[in-house]
């Protein structure tokens, strides 16, 4: 086991470092880069008074010949840069760092992910660390809580109804089930807004953060019961989204063993059907669930969450990256990229571990 794990660890630089590759020759052709929108905020004041002085001397002053794009890496004129002096533009990319080739900075930003310095947004004037592990709580918090209710919800369910599969229990429960599947998380949110979060009815539950004015100087009880009463409608609707898919893997899975031949064969001998579902086809059927809540984790962690927490006033990972992605602050992109790729394929190679803890006989280091 020793082996294969060095292997996908040592497959990790080469994945990561494609992945990165690929993302930032993309972003090198998006329109509307951070130089391109700090001219535009600038306009609206230095081009008036440009204007203004160059109106009474009878012409207008604008830049001398192209000037180089900091997003696209071409010579092209800046749309908003028209009646700017050259040199604030030369300085509003060197203070972007966009006065470099795109290669130059690729390479300059790889050797400084390898020490996980990923430099300070462009925008907020901190340190994307710092953003990172300020926004990580909410995120973790969501993420966390949302995979282990969705398993402890979906697995009971589904094993009991393949159980009982074709019994009124069944019925009403896949109702329930595809309803869940059917409407977007996201729905459920906006409802439970408009229902307990003083939406049109009643306020029950709050809207902003995870916890509440003066929280540090509750006591431990206090504090509890206040984070989960901040938790409480994000993760129904995350919950109400998710748990769908994983019962109805659940219940094929264990149809799909109850009908095998070693099933038939330990009833034969005598065994209780608690020992046969939970002996042998409770391991057999939940090794693919089991082996996959890391991989479910990191989907809800970063993905799943994102309008849950622009619905909710959440200000977590996904809210921070989707901002970043709107302003093309680009720190903050590549470095919350970097993290959720390392940490998405770091948790694979957990997720095929886990593969060996539900089940011994798995051994990966024949496929080597």
């Amino acid at each position: 086991m020793g082996a294969y794990i060095l292997r996908r660890l040592l497959l990790v630089i080469p994945t990561l470092f494609g992945i990165m590759v690929i993302n930032f020759v993309v972003i090198q052709f998006a329109p509307g880069g951070p130089v391109e929108q700090m001219i535009a905020e600038l306009r609206g004041t230095a081009v008036a008074a440009t204007e203004r002085i160059a109106g009474g001397q009878g012409e207008m002053v604008r830049p001398q010949g192209d000037v180089a794009a900091g997003g696209g890496g071409t010579e092209s004129l800046y749309r908003g840069a028209r009646g700017l002096d050259p040199a604030i533009v030369k300085e509003i990319e060197r203070m972007f760092g966009f006065d470099k080739p795109p290669l130059e900075r690729f390479v300059d930003m790889m050797v400084n992910y390898l020490t996980f310095d990923f430099g300070r947004s462009f925008f907020r004037d901190r340190s994307v660390v710092e953003l990172i592990l300020e926004k990580m709580p909410v995120s973790i918090s969501l993420g966390l809580w949302t995979t282990l209710l969705v398993y402890l919800i979906s697995i009971p369910l589904g094993v009991r109804k393949a159980v009982r599969d074709g019994s009124r229990f069944d019925v009403w429960t896949s109702a329930v089930v595809l309803v869940g599947y059917a409407i977007p998380g996201f729905l459920f949110a906006i409802l439970l807004v408009v229902l307990f979060a003083g939406g049109s009815f009643l306020q029950w539950f709050p809207l902003r953060g995870l916890t509440s004015p003066g929280w540090s100087e509750m006591s431990l009880g206090a504090k509890i019961i206040d984070y989960f009463w901040h938790l409480a409608l994000p993760l129904t609707a995350m919950v109400i989204g998710g748990f769908a898919s994983l019962t109805l893997l659940t219940k094929n899975s264990f149809l799909d063993e109850i009908g095998k031949q070693y099933v038939m064969t330990a009833r034969a001998k005598g065994a209780s059907e608690a020992r046969v579902l939970y002996g042998h086809v409770f391991r057999n059927a939940m090794l693919l669930i089991i082996a996959g809540f890391p991989s479910a984790f990191i989907g809800i962690l970063f993905t799943g969450a994102l309008l849950i927490e622009i619905i909710f006033s959440l200000d977590g990972l996904g809210l921070l990256g989707f901002e970043a992605a709107i302003r093309r602050d680009y720190p903050v992109m590549f470095g919350t990229l970097y993290m959720f790729t390392l940490l998405g394929l770091v948790m694979q190679i957990v997720g095929d571990l886990m593969y060996t803890v539900v089940d011994p006989r798995i051994d990966f280091e024949a496929r080597l």
